[in-house]
């Protein structure tokens, strides 16, 4: 009889870890096609066929990996972010990154990287709490005054910045720039990807904000 029981508990246990499980992953699919679907038709991975936008916002990253290598994602944003202005379909670049501590500036280390390229650090505002992207994008809004921009990542990544900045009432296109080339770190960065929709999803409903604001910034 208590064999009989136990066996009854176990089999409960499981199926409502079953249910349990199932409805995270409709979840999970679920927040992946709303951004998917609201970022659709607004990527481009062609200088000439991108629209015109006064400011071109690039999400930063680290320069090189903890290995010590140069981080290829990040190489290519700049690169495409140059590609875009030499082009003439941005006149301006916002460069948002992390600089929560002095010894760590993707702004900074992103204006080296174009003024490199040859691109004048007069058309370049450091936007140095861009902690992340849903920051980044509220923050084009709320502190730079940008109610137009061309995000530039990578595919996956601009997905979700355009769904973010959408929501804010931004007129947006992103540029995609070049994905990673080695197998190991496009599975690694795609399989975080996910996760992270669902988190902007989440943020967006719970009407979050960035961690900081602060004084306008006034572009030209």
């Amino acid at each position: 009889m208590k064999t009989k029981k136990n066996r009854s508990f176990i089999s409960l246990i499981l199926r409502w870890g079953l249910i349990c499980a199932l409805a995270v992953l409709v979840m999970v699919g679920l927040c992946n096609a709303i951004v998917i679907i609201s970022s659709k038709g607004r990527t481009y991975n062609d200088v000439e066929k991108i629209p015109y936008h006064k400011v071109g916002l690039v999400l930063g990253t680290t320069p090189k990996l903890s290995n010590g290598n140069a981080n290829y994602y990040y190489k290519c944003r700049m690169q495409a972010t140059a590609d875009l202005y030499f082009a003439g379909k941005i006149s301006y670049i916002i460069a948002s990154g992390d600089n929560h501590i002095k010894e760590y500036n993707e702004p900074e280390c992103m204006l080296n990287s174009l003024v490199a390229l040859g691109v004048p650090d007069s058309v370049i505002f450091l936007d140095y709490a861009g902690f992340r992207t849903f920051d980044s994008m509220v923050r084009a809004k709320k502190v730079f005054g940008q109610d137009s921009i061309t995000v530039i990542s990578q595919h996956w990544h601009n997905q979700r910045a355009i769904y973010v900045a959408r929501k804010q009432g931004i007129d947006i296109v992103g540029f995609d720039a070049q994905d990673a080339i080695v197998r190991k770190a496009y599975i690694k960065n795609h399989a975080r990807e996910i996760l992270a929709k669902v988190k902007a999803v989440v943020d967006v409903l719970l009407g979050k904000q960035p961690h900081f604001l602060g004084e306008p910034v006034i572009i030209p």
